[in-house]
């Protein structure tokens, strides 16, 4: 199936559904040529019987079974590639009915990809580990990679990771490259995991092609169908050439981040849509512009959600959803005997319901977040009709916020909850205090790497903690007794080491 607009043509297999080439600006596939079909553009899931412990489980490229024309205008075209599930079927297949849907608008320089995963009660239980869309660019096209104005770069290619070209190090995603085919990566380490963001920053990242000058990005305009929390760590872009949305993954959460389904339960829920955006500029011009263009053009998205040109009902429209203001407060009485102070930059948020910081844990619904002002106030739109409770941390202040009155959200409806007074945890006045409150470990003690294994680009802050092995530096700094952090004495910013590994630092509080 190929879709057009004359700017950016699509093909699709039919009737699964996956990406098999992507044709622009004069280069016929930006996908993978070498690769199968079925290994350049797909979505995915990883599952496991529900009696399965860990993380690991079956990878399944999720095929469809139908192909369907939802939406054909002179403006958009909307495709569907779906499949249901059915009990001979049953280990064989993910128990879940899989609606994969492919926009594209008159005019556009890309396209949307969105998909609606349903599990009926009658079906049997499973566990969901993982489902992400991903994309395999052309290893001879695309090597400049960008995921944040401090990590942009020139990467590696992936036959650099196989031996002899690569060593494998502690974990199989760290690879040493010690004999690379371009020689400016000789005694780096590879590894896909220094490339983690924070979903709350996790906003557009891809690739740049330099002959012809292409950007190919993956632009997530709303976090708000994924899990674990704005603050939760995930996988984006990496050596391949390859670009990730991942929406709901384990990664840096554990077991906790394990989508269970038990016996009767029925669920659904919208992943997407995402962007993929496309952009070139003249030969004259400096390519590596293509990354300010992407994230000017990430800025439209974020400003246009939620899209009305979804098709599928199960998606809300601006019209369909609600919104929730009000201003967050903090007293404590051992800082400030005066009143109340605004919680200034606190993290403010709509999940469902639970307990103190259950919205880390949450992975099943959708989560909407946002960023309190100097004076405390927030505005939280586009909320999905359900019920929630309000979650806030605050900066500087340890502990989490909850407001247990449930908020239901209605098509509409803008609650204000006015002042809300968060009273962290506390049994007295602080005597002393290591660090600084903020859930970062940034202002701790940050060692120089092992020469064998530091690279260039890592070096400076704030990116200085990503370097490959770390931990060990422990044991070569404190070879035969554990750190000693005398109170009053020392500096955390020297005398602190950032993480906490091998063995427990001991600490000697001085009165």
């Amino acid at each position: 199936v190929v879709m057009s607009n004359g700017v950016v043509e699509i093909t699709l297999s039919n009737p699964e559904g996956h990406l098999t080439g992507i044709q622009y600006n004069g280069i016929d596939n930006l996908l993978e040529i070498i690769n199968d079909e079925t290994n350049r553009g797909y979505w995915d899931v990883v599952w496991s019987p529900p009696e399965s412990r860990g993380t690991k489980g079956t990878l399944e490229r999720l095929a469809g079974t139908s192909c369907e024309v939802i939406v054909e205008t002179e403006d958009l075209v909307e495709l569907s590639f779906s499949r249901t599930w059915n009990s001979s079927l049953e280990g064989k297949l993910v128990p879940l009915k899989i609606d994969k849907r492919y926009i594209l608008l008159r005019g556009s320089s890309g396209f949307y990809t969105y998909a609606i995963y349903e599990h009926l009660e009658e079906w049997p239980s499973f566990n969901l580990d993982n489902t992400r869309v991903a994309f395999k660019l052309r290893k001879d096209k695309f090597h400049y990679m960008a995921n944040s104005d401090d990590r942009r770069r020139d990467m590696p290619l992936p036959d650099d990771r196989l031996p002899p070209r690569g060593e494998v190090l502690a974990y199989p995603e760290s690879v040493l490259l010690v004999n690379p085919m371009e020689s400016q990566f000789t005694g780096e380490v590879d590894d896909k995991y220094q490339y983690a963001i924070e979903l709350k920053d996790l906003r557009v990242h891809g690739w740049i092609c330099m002959d012809p000058p292409v950007g190919f990005w993956q632009i997530t305009p709303s976090n708000e169908f994924r899990v674990g929390g704005p603050i939760k760590s995930e996988l984006n872009s990496h050596v391949g050439p390859t670009t990730l949305a991942v929406f709901a993954s384990t990664h840096y959460g554990g077991s906790d981040l394990i989508l269970k389904f038990g016996e009767r339960e029925s669920w659904k829920k919208v992943f997407g849509p995402i962007f993929i955006y496309l952009n070139t500029v003249s030969d004259e011009e400096d390519p590596h512009t293509l990354w300010d263009d992407a994230k000017k053009q990430m800025s439209d998205e974020v400003e246009q959600w939620p899209y009305d040109f979804v098709a599928s009902d199960d998606f809300q429209s601006k019209q369909q959803r609600g919104s929730v203001s009000g201003r967050l407060l903090v007293q404590d009485r051992f800082t400030n005997t005066t009143g109340c102070i605004s919680a200034s930059g606190a993290y403010v948020g709509l999940a469902p319901p639970g307990d103190v910081g259950s919205w880390q844990r949450e992975c099943k619904k959708y989560q909407f977040w946002t960023e309190a002002d100097e004076e405390g106030y927030f505005s939280i739109p586009n909320i999905l009709t359900d019920e929630y409770n309000l979650y806030a941390w605050v900066p500087g202040f340890i502990g989490d916020y909850i407001n247990s009155t449930i908020i239901n959200i209605t098509s509409g409806v803008n609650i204000d909850l006015g002042d809300l007074v968060y009273e962290p945890p506390r049994d007295g006045p602080t005597l002393w205090e290591i660090g600084y409150p903020d859930r970062l470990a940034a202002e701790f003690y940050i060692p120089d790497p092992n020469p064998r294994y530091a690279n260039s680009f890592l070096l400076n802050d704030p990116n200085r903690f990503r370097q490959y092995g770390l931990w060990d530096r422990y044991s070569e700094l404190y070879p035969d007794n554990d750190l000693v952090y005398t109170v009053g004495e020392s500096d955390y910013t020297k005398d602190f080491f950032f993480a906490h590994v091998l063995r427990y630092a001991t600490l000697v509080f001085l009165f």
